[in-house]
């Protein structure tokens, strides 16, 4: 009995998820709510006048410069996450990657002029590079290869992200649309200023947490820059057997796949921002709701449905024909996209395009709807394939072509900009139905090669 106590005392404490696990929750959560609550108020902000507190931008070069930003967030992780793996060590990397992005949204704040508004996005771009591919990787860090709380782990961190992600339209949103809204001789003039700066708050909070608890909870973990040790001879630099280049090849399709995904589903933060903004009945009685908090649509959706998702994966890999097929999932991701897009289509026949052509407008529950089927189609796409990209990717490629797959998704943001772009000349009409067609016919042709392509992963 005392042998059997003592190992129940020696592993009761590996049932437990290390501190440090909530130290980076609250961290990326913050940051998270910094980087969506500025997001979601952007376009608002670069298409309302100056004299409402905007920066007075066409439609069509404000959502152009969205696609640009978001592309380029998702490029200079490559460049932060070369930084921190050779030189400056993780830590090091995420505390100056908060500080840029609380000095960006601090700019927006600030300096309200398109010069601000560059300098401001500019720090954001750099911020992230050195912030996004760290904190996940410390995650990791907290446990051993082999470590079954692992999946967990990265479970509790994912909801971090949402939690952020999901307060952060609310609050800013209420504080630029809402609560610092005021009229002046018939002028409406909204307090997007207010928002960036409470973004900006939202991350040195983070940061404060991160820096003061760093060292009590993790240790020296992530102190040390860990590229030089790992540039060894190991590398080898045989050429790749069959089945590797069959696999890299798998990668490189999907992601092709992909590409066409993201541009459909960034339309979140441009066109269908746009669309929310003018053509949809946001009323509720006397009080109508922010624009901006239709972007916590999509992290609520997900908190609801992952488990949901999660329990049915287990539930199919427990039958006889076994879980679907990773491009099965990502054909279905591609195909309630588009489906979604489809939903908009009547509302938009309804309205129209012209904002002053508005006899009535779309009920709410279309929009609804439709960042609900994304969100379904997202949560069967994008955790699959990133965990397929690490699963499959040769052992000496697998930086690379997780830096390729992340540089994909930033095409796809400027590809989406670009689409939304074309709003203005074509119409709401033809660009969602667009989309929800070429997704819908692509996630089709995935199917019909799903079986192929699942004979050169295995």
């Amino acid at each position: 009995m005392g042998a059997l106590a003592d190992t129940q005392k020696y592993e009761e404490p590996k049932k437990k998820h290390p501190p440090g696990l909530y130290l980076l929750f609250f961290t990326e959560m913050w940051e998270r709510f910094s980087y969506y609550g500025m997001r979601a108020i952007l376009v608002l902000y670069l298409t309302a006048s100056l004299v409402s507190g905007g920066l007075g931008f066409e439609e069509s070069v404000a959502v152009s410069i969205y696609g640009t930003f978001t592309m380029l967030v998702y490029f200079t992780p490559i460049i932060g996450g070369y930084l921190s793996d050779q030189f400056l060590g993780r830590r090091l990397a995420i505390t100056i990657g908060g500080i840029a992005m609380a000095l960006g949204n601090f700019a927006l704040f600030a300096l309200h002029s398109k010069m601000g508004l560059y300098i401001g996005l500019a720090l954001l771009i750099i911020g992230n590079g050195f912030f996004k591919p760290n904190i996940s990787t410390l995650v990791g860090e907290l446990y051993e290869e082999n470590d079954k709380r692992r999946d967990a782990a990265f479970t509790i961190f994912y909801m971090g992200i949402n939690i952020g992600a999901f307060f952060a339209p609310l609050v800013v949103g209420y504080l630029a649309e809402d609560f610092f809204k005021t009229t002046v001789n018939g002028v409406v003039q909204y307090g997007f200023k207010y928002g960036f700066l409470a973004a900006s708050i939202g991350m040195v909070i983070g940061q404060l947490i991160f820096n003061l608890f760093g060292n009590r909870y993790l240790g020296e973990i992530g102190k040390k820059p860990v590229g030089k040790q790992t540039n060894t001879v190991s590398q080898s630099k045989a050429p790749l057997t069959k089945k590797e280049k069959q696999r890299t090849a798998v990668i490189l399709i999907l992601a092709s796949f992909v590409v066409f995904f993201w541009a459909g589903f960034e339309q979140a933060g441009s066109s269908l921002t746009l669309y929310t903004d003018k053509f949809v009945d946001k009323s509720i009685g006397g009080w109508t709701i922010p624009t901006s908090w239709f972007q916590s649509l999509n992290p609520l959706f997900i908190v609801i449905l992952a488990p949901i998702l999660s329990a049915l994966w287990i539930k199919l890999s427990n039958t006889e024909r076994g879980d679907l097929s990773i491009p099965t999932k990502m054909a279905l991701g591609m195909i309630l996209l588009g489906l979604g897009f489809l939903v908009l289509v009547p509302a938009v026949m309804h309205t129209g395009s012209n904002e002053d052509q508005v006899v009535e407008k779309a009920h709410v529950m279309f929009i609804v709807l439709t960042y609900f089927m994304h969100t379904l189609g997202e949560l069967c796409l994008s955790p699959v394939g990133l965990s397929m990209v690490s699963k499959l990717a040769p052992v000496r490629l697998a930086s690379l072509l997780m830096g390729a797959w992340l540089a994909g998704t930033g095409v796809a943001n400027k590809l989406a900009g670009v689409l939304a772009a074309y709003t203005v000349s074509l119409g709401y009409l033809q660009i969602f139905s667009l989309i929800g067609a070429v997704t819908i016919g692509l996630g089709l042709i995935l199917l019909l090669i799903s079986k192929k392509l699942v004979k050169m992963m295995e």
